[in-house]
């Protein structure tokens, strides 16, 4: 179980450093406690009511590889909302609300109308609607105000252990200190063999505030593998929003167990 954990920390450390955004300027010239790193991450989150973004998608998993277009729309704590596109045509919708998940796509007619168990099942991990929305925005899946952490530098970065980490959940953050945004979350359950990974490899500026350029996530579940990769094109934030949806007539509904 450690071996499959401490394994899957160097891959993807070593993929972060060789993307590194710190650079010498965001060097770290001290070292921090970790509540003050904690604190400083919370101090930094992206301050928005409402999102429009596009963003370029490479999808791949055991089964397909594709590379859509899709435009994201969010309003905080609510809504997210997602629609993706090649050549023109719409190939699938998503809206996520903090009790729901609703999804179709036109390729098999099919949809899905429930809770998080598919996201949950897809991504390897329990998720809910605030941990999806803080994927996308560069913060924590979890409360860090919560627990007790151990902190250390590496790859110029300052890394977060949980104290009292359980043996069969491993997490693992990664921050970066220039902006005190997340460079790198590990998530593991090694008993299952189930992994998450969400690597930060650039952040751009949409206003004053930082903001995620381009988001690798990796799910391994066994010997499978889903890789995402989300390169946002455009953000606006706090424009006026809409979240039309509607599951078309005679699509088979997917069920998750």
């Amino acid at each position: 179980m450690i071996r499959f954990f401490i394994c899957l920390t160097a891959i993807l450390i070593t993929a972060s450093s060789c993307k590194s955004t710190a650079g010498a300027d965001g060097a770290i010239t001290k070292r921090l406690k970790s509540k003050k790193v904690i604190s400083n991450h919370y101090n930094q989150a992206f301050n928005f009511n409402t999102l429009h973004a596009r963003v370029k998608v490479n999808y791949k998993d055991e089964k397909q590889s594709v590379r859509p277009n899709v435009t994201l729309r969010m309003e905080r704590d609510k809504t997210i909302w997602l629609s993706a596109k090649m050549l023109g045509i719409t190939l699938a919708k998503v809206m996520i609300t903090p009790n729901r998940v609703r999804y179709y796509e036109k390729i098999n007619n099919t949809y899905f109308d429930g809770d998080f168990k598919m996201l949950s099942k897809w991504l390897g991990t329990d998720l809910d609607y605030n941990k999806v929305q803080q994927l996308l925005l560069g913060q924590s899946l979890f409360d860090l105000k919560k627990e007790h952490f151990e902190v250390a530098i590496v790859d110029q970065g300052y890394q977060l252990k949980p104290k009292e980490d359980l043996e069969l959940f491993n997490r693992l953050f990664l921050i970066a200190p220039q902006n005190f945004k997340m460079k790198l979350q590990l998530l593991a359950q090694p008993v299952e063999k189930r992994a998450l990974s969400v690597l930060y490899e650039t952040y751009q500026k949409v206003g004053n505030q930082d903001f995620p350029k381009e988001i690798v996530i990796k799910a391994t579940q066994d010997q499978e593998q889903t890789l995402i990769k989300l390169d946002y094109r455009s953000v606006d934030f706090n424009p006026k929003v809409s979240f039309p949806f509607f599951i078309p007539k005679g699509y088979e509904e997917i069920t998750v167990e």
